[in-house]
C-alpha cells in the first residue's frame, strides 16, 4: 500500500467536471451504446441505492432533479421517523450528478447508464443526512489541516440459493458436483472456480464500473468470498463499495443466486466483515504514520488511540443492524475488542507488517453489512480525534485478544445510547445527523422487537 505520491482515484474516469467539452463526450459516449436513461443514484443510510431514471439528453442539459430529504434517512424497514429533527413539510432536496461516476450499468436489461449523486438543500449545502455528504465532511477536516485519508476496504459476503420464504435458513447453493458446499473451505481454489458463470459476469461489470479488485478469495464459510478493493480517495473508495454491492446483489438475483451481505446470515458460520486499511499522507504524498528513518511517528501512536478511545460511540456506523452483533463471537476472527497488535488478527485494530511508506492500521470492526460511506467516515473521525487530541494507546498485544474483555457494545440498544450520548459523534458529523441517524436505528429497534422469532415458538411454545 504505497503512498509515496499524492493518492489519486484507482478508477479510470471517463468524465471530469461538467464543461461543455466533457458534455460533448458523454453525449458521444451515450449515442455509441445507445444509452436513452440514467440512473441517477444516491446512497441512503443502509448504503441502498434510490434515486430515479432520468433521460438522457435531460441528463446531457442538466436538467434539475429533486427528491424529497427524507429519503437518504429512510429506514430498512421502509419506515420513516418522526422525530423533529426531521421537518414535518419533508421539502425537496437537489440531486447533483458526480460525472466522474457516471458508466454503464452492467446490470440493467437495455443499454442504460448509471451515475452517484450527492444530496444538496436548495440553498447549494450538502444535505446533513445524506451519507456521502457525511463522508466529505470528515474528509474536509483532513484537507483542513494539509492531510489526505488513503483507505483500502476487503469486503467478505455470501452467495447462497434462491430464498423466497423470510422464515427459512439461507442456504448454500448446489455446485458443479451437484452439493452444496459444507464450508471451511478457506482460500480453495477449486472452491473459487465454482458458480463461474456469475463469477464471469461479475469480473465483467466490474470492469464496466471501472472497479479494480486486488485480490479475490474464498473463505471460511459456504459459498463465501472476500474482496479486496485497491487504495484511494475515500470518497471513490466508498462509491466503488456501493456500485460493488449493487452490482453484486442484481447480478446474483440474474443468475438465480443472492449476494449476501449480512454480518452474520448462516448460524454457525464465519460472519462477514468489511475490514478497512487506513494511512495518512501530506500534500507531498509522504505517509504521515513513518517518520523519516522509518520508524513509527506519533501521529501513528495517536491514531490507534484515537480508535480506541472514540471506536465504542461509533459502533452504530460499524455494525448498524440488529444482525451486526451475531458477528462478534470470541474465536471467530471477528473482533471483540479495540485492542491492538502488529499482524494479530485477534485484535480489532491490526497493523499489517508492511515497509514504512505503506504503514497503516486495520479497523477490522466493521461488518460487510455497513454503508461504507459511513463506516469509512466514522473510522476516519476517530483516528483524526486521536491525532488532534494527542491520544495514547494501549499497549500493542501481543497474545490472544480473545483472552481479553468484550469491551465493544453487545446489541443495538447499547451502541445506538453510546451514540446518541457522545459528544464527538455530533462534533464530527453534525448533530442533525447524529439525532436523525439514531432515531432512524431506534425505529427499526422497535420494529424487530415487534417480531415474534423462531425460538420464542421453538423453547416457549411448550415449556411456558
Amino acid at each position: 500500500m504505497p503512498h509515496q505520491t499524492p493518492p489519486t482515484p484507482f478508477t479510470q474516469h471517463l468524465f471530469g467536471p461538467r464543461t461543455p467539452d466533457s458534455v460533448e463526450q458523454m453525449s458521444a459516449f451515450f449515442q455509441q451504446h445507445g444509452i436513452e436513461q440514467v440512473e441517477c443514484i444516491l446512497p441512503d443510510i443502509s448504503g441502498y441505492p434510490r434515486g430515479k431514471l432520468m433521460p438522457a439528453q435531460s441528463f446531457l442539459r442538466g436538467s434539475e432533479l429533486r427528491i424529497c430529504q427524507a429519503i437518504p434517512m429512510q429506514a430498512v424497514t421502509g419506515d420513516y421517523s418522526y422525530n423533529p429533527v426531521f421537518p414535518d413539510a419533508d421539502p425537496d432536496v437537489r440531486m447533483r450528478p458526480d460525472d466522474a461516476t457516471l458508466c454503464l450499468a452492467p446490470w440493467a436489461s437495455s443499454a442504460r447508464a448509471v451515475a452517484i449523486h450527492d444530496c444538496l438543500e436548495l440553498n447549494g449545502e450538502l444535505c446533513q443526512f445524506a451519507p456521502r455528504s457525511i463522508l466529505k465532511r470528515v474528509v474536509a477536516s483532513y484537507t483542513e489541516l494539509g492531510l489526505m485519508p488513503v483507505v483500502a476496504p476487503e469486503i467478505e459476503f455470501y452467495l447462497t440459493a434462491a430464498n423466497a420464504d423470510p422464515t427459512q435458513a439461507l442456504r448454500a447453493p448446489a455446485v458443479r458436483g451437484g452439493r452444496a458446499e459444507v464450508g471451511q473451505s478457506a482460500f480453495s481454489l477449486n472452491m473459487l472456480n465454482e458458480l463461474a458463470p456469475f463469477w464471469d459476469e461479475f469480473r465483467a461489470a466490474l470492469k464496466t464500473l471501472g472497479i479494480v479488485a486486488d485480490t479475490w478469495l474464498h473463505e471460511v464459510g459456504p459459498s463465501q468470498y472476500e474482496i479486496n478493493l485497491l487504495h484511494g480517495d475515500p470518497v471513490v473508495v466508498a462509491d466503488q463499495a456501493f456500485l460493488f454491492k449493487y452490482a453484486a446483489k442484481e447480478l446474483a438475483l440474474k443468475h438465480g443466486l443472492n449476494a449476501v451481505f449480512m454480518a452474520k446470515p448462516i448460524a454457525g458460520a464465519s460472519g462477514s466483515s468489511m475490514h478497512l486499511h487506513q494511512s495518512v499522507v501530506d500534500l507531498q504524498g509522504t505517509n504521515i504514520f513513518s517518520q523519516q528513518d522509518g520508524a513509527e511517528s506519533a501521529a501513528f501512536q495517536h491514531f490507534i488511540g484515537g480508535l480506541q478511545h472514540y471506536g465504542p460511540e461509533l459502533m452504530l456506523m460499524f455494525a448498524p443492524n440488529i444482525n451486526s452483533y451475531r458477528r462478534y463471537v470470541s474465536g471467530s476472527q471477528a473482533p471483540v475488542n479495540l485492542q491492538w497488535g502488529y499482524d494479530n488478527r485477534t485484535t480489532g485494530l491490526r497493523i499489517p507488517a508492511s515497509p514504512p511508506v505503506s504503514r497503516r492500521v486495520e479497523n477490522r470492526v466493521a461488518g460487510a453489512d455497513a454503508n461504507p460511506y459511513l463506516a469509512i467516515a466514522a473510522s476516519l473521525a476517530a483516528g483524526l480525534a486521536g491525532i488532534r487530541e494527542q491520544l495514547q494507546p494501549s499497549c500493542p498485544l501481543t497474545s490472544n485478544g480473545y483472552n481479553q474483555s468484550h469491551s465493544l457494545p453487545r446489541n443495538l440498544q447499547d451502541a445506538l445510547q453510546l451514540m446518541q450520548r457522545s459528544t464527538h459523534a455530533r462534533q464530527a458529523f453534525g448533530d442533525d445527523f447524529v439525532t436523525g441517524y439514531c432515531a432512524v436505528k431506534s425505529l427499526e429497534f422497535e420494529s424487530f422487537l415487534s417480531e415474534v422469532s423462531a425460538w420464542e415458538r421453538r423453547f416457549l411454545l411448550p415449556q411456558v
